[in-house]
């Protein structure tokens, strides 16, 4: 494996691993009416998730096996984007928590199970 996807290899991993802690961030600023604080993280999130799909083909690409579900997470987007049009905050914080959280907890685990 060259030196550049091994390097993205780590970076995808890396990322992989912070985002149920990010997820549930969003979702406390949420609830703590910290609404533009949560705002500026879902626009992180939301860059953070599209560089996750890019890179994981890319890790396809190499022949690299990656479980990512891209079509999971843009779905996610999509409602996030329908809860944030309506100001429903409380349905986007418990979007977070309770299905994105736990579909990138879910796949941490198994990642690691294949690494």
């Amino acid at each position: 494996m060259t030196e550049i996807v091994q390097e993205a290899v780590e970076s995808y991993y890396e990322y992989l691993k912070n985002l149920p802690t990010g997820c549930q961030t969003i979702a406390d600023n949420f609830r703590e009416n910290k609404i533009s604080k949560a705002l500026e993280l879902i626009i992180y999130f939301t860059e953070g998730a599209n560089w996750l799909a890019e890179i994981s083909e890319s890790l396809k690409n190499n022949d690299i096996s990656v479980n990512l579900k891209t079509e999971k997470i843009h779905g996610f987007l999509k409602e996030v984007n329908h809860g944030l049009e309506i100001q429903d905050y409380i349905l986007v914080a418990d979007m977070f928590e309770y299905e994105i959280a736990p579909f990138f907890e879910e796949l941490v685990l198994i990642e690691g199970q294949q690494n």
